[in-house]
């Protein structure tokens, strides 16, 4: 039987490894992309295990409106990667810096 707990840290170490990812990966915006959305799962995740052992379906319903806002995050986080690969040939985030006005 799986408690409260393990959820929680499961949820602890999906979040360090998506903060880990944002800071060790600087150069790749589709990978700093990826650790972000994990980063919001992990905290999905924890919401889901406290409304499910607190009996409350708030967090479950939360936790639709969060993956909503992320996946229109992602289509347009995307949608700028692939204007910014046609125009300058390259995703590296160091290369953005072209971009100012």
């Amino acid at each position: 039987m799986l408690s409260l707990s393990h959820y929680l840290i499961l949820g602890a170490i999906l979040f360090a490894i998506g903060i880990v990812g944002v800071f060790l990966n600087r150069k790749n915006l589709i990978v700093l992309l990826m650790a972000i959305e994990l980063i919001l799962l992990a905290v999905n995740m924890n919401f889901v295990a406290f409304s499910y052992y607190l009996n409350d379906p708030a967090g479950q319903i939360f936790v639709f409106f969060i993956l909503t806002v992320a996946a229109a995050e992602s289509a347009i986080g995307l949608a700028i990667l692939v204007v910014l690969f046609r125009n300058l040939s390259t995703i590296h985030v160091d290369d953005l810096d072209s971009l100012k006005g």
